[in-house]
């Protein structure tokens, strides 16, 4: 049976959360790339794609000799771009990949926490990985630093935020995951490992506010139906997010990268 994420990529305000994912993160997402090296002639392997930026980025920096391959469940943002230089894949990654390696780096972020067998997933993974390739994970701590009024009183932990945090650890999210990454990638007999986290403070005309507003929108109903909030709580906190006076600390996203001896 195919595995379905908490957020489909078919819902409307996917293009909303991937340009926002991107406007946040793809910066330092290109950082930890190219201190892999990544370069002219490499075969990468871009797991649970999205809209695409990064498999772009990547795309740009190995051609023409090298190869970009972006797998998701729902492919057609990826298709969208309409980029000749990007091999296509509709694969659930929880299941084993084609016979199609080996890549001198795989790159996944906010995916393998989603995945109920996500330590099989990232064994895959590493057997995907070329003698010296990469393998490079992020994945949030979102428990590290929540909103809080004592640091500023303009800080808020909206009902709606307490909402999406017991939906997700309901459905087998662990919150904290992002943090455990690093021995994660030791435990795999990868070598060189290294983690970094970050994190960014934003207001109502942030990337990150736009985020978790699009993550909001898209679970409304499911949240409300479960009985994690009532309506009348949705509609005030995202119009306490339009606020001027809002602020919130992003998620704090970790990036672990190792090498396959």
């Amino acid at each position: 049976m195919e595995h379905r994420y908490l957020l489909d990529n078919a819902a409307p305000q996917a293009p909303a959360r991937f340009r926002a994912l991107a406007n946040l993160y793809d910066p330092g997402t290109v950082q930890h790339l190219e201190s892999c090296g990544v370069a002219g002639g490499w075969r990468c392997l871009e797991v649970g794609a999205g809209g695409g930026s990064i498999a772009r980025w990547l795309a740009d920096r190995v051609a023409p000799a090298g190869r970009v391959v972006a797998i998701d469940l729902d492919t057609r943002h990826l298709e969208a771009l309409d980029d000749s230089r990007i091999e296509i894949w509709r694969h659930d990654v929880s299941t084993p990949l084609p016979n199609e390696g080996p890549f001198d780096l795989v790159h996944a972020r906010l995916v393998l926490n989603a995945l109920p067998d996500r330590r099989r997933v990232m064994s895959r993974l590493v057997d995907a990985l070329a003698p010296g390739g990469w393998l490079l994970i992020e994945e949030f701590d979102s428990d590290a630093a929540p909103p809080d009024p004592n640091a500023h009183p303009n800080e808020r932990y909206l009902d709606t935020h307490r909402a999406l945090a017991r939906y997700m650890t309901d459905s087998g999210f662990d919150r904290r995951y992002g943090r455990r990454l690093f021995d994660e990638l030791l435990s795999l007999g990868l070598t060189d490992v290294t983690a970094e986290a970050r994190m960014f403070m934003c207001d109502a005309q942030s990337a990150g506010v736009e985020l978790l507003r699009a993550n909001f929108e898209q679970l409304r109903e499911t949240l409300i139906a479960r009985g994690y909030l009532t309506a009348d709580q949705f509609d005030t906190d995202l119009e306490t997010m339009r606020s001027a006076h809002f602020r919130m600390p992003s998620s704090m996203l970790w990036a672990a990268r190792g090498r396959r001896q």
